[in-house]
């Protein structure tokens, strides 16, 4: 417990340092934070809006929001956590216009007895081994490492991705391409922990699902 506060009060003091640098007009330390944020707010951005090219443009305005509003920002909440809200609401509003954003608020509660995985992957709830894996999942690990860092089978995620609900997609893309924390995702989309915990499982079961078509077969 100690080391996780230690850790946290580093990141905090790091990121008291790095805002104090760029509100005086560092611009190595702007550098340093677009590039570090960047990619994940492409990540995030691509989910609610159609092409890479349109949510590089939401990106490059959610950083205009961000100068703007800089001066403003009291820290009631992680940088992260507000620069992601900005992008968020940005992508929201373009995503609106090309009628492709969902607002979580409109969304319907994921339902957590909803089975993530096929029941006919299970063996039936009577006699031997009852309930149990009828075929169990495939050992990765033993898979060549070019072949799971192919492009192919990148893109089938990424295709498995953006198939995904707009609720799914979008809690997917926080936390397992732009790395938040599930509160962070809590925080920024306002969801409930469970939500949010039943929302990333469906997203994650539903690509590893199309992850073993590809690589199984």
């Amino acid at each position: 417990m100690q080391e996780d506060a230690g850790t946290a009060a580093g990141a905090a003091d790091e990121e008291a340092e790095v805002l104090a640098r760029v509100r005086a007009g560092d611009e190595r330390a702007l550098a340093s934070l677009v590039e570090s944020y960047h990619p994940a707010m492409l990540g995030v951005a691509r989910t609610y809006v159609k092409s890479r090219d349109v949510a590089e443009e939401v990106v490059q305005e959610a950083w205009l929001g961000v100068l703007k509003g800089l001066d403003r920002f009291e820290r009631r909440s992680s940088l992260k956590t507000w620069i992601l809200r900005i992008l968020v609401n940005t992508a929201k509003t373009r995503g609106g216009r090309e009628a492709r954003s969902v607002p979580f608020s409109s969304l319907a509660p994921a339902d957590e007895h909803e089975p993530a995985v096929d029941p006919e992957r299970f063996r039936p709830p009577a006699g031997a081994f009852a309930s149990h894996w009828s075929a169990y999942p495939s050992d990765w690990g033993a898979q060549p490492e070019e072949g799971l860092l192919g492009r192919e089978t990148v893109d089938v995620v990424k295709r498995a991705v953006e198939a995904l609900p707009a609720s799914q997609r979008a809690v997917i893309a926080m936390r397992d391409i732009a790395g938040c924390t599930a509160q962070e995702v809590c925080d920024v989309v306002d969801v409930s922990a469970g939500n949010q915990r039943v929302l990333l499982h469906r997203a994650r079961s539903t690509v590893r699902a199309a992850l073993e078509r590809h690589l199984d077969g």
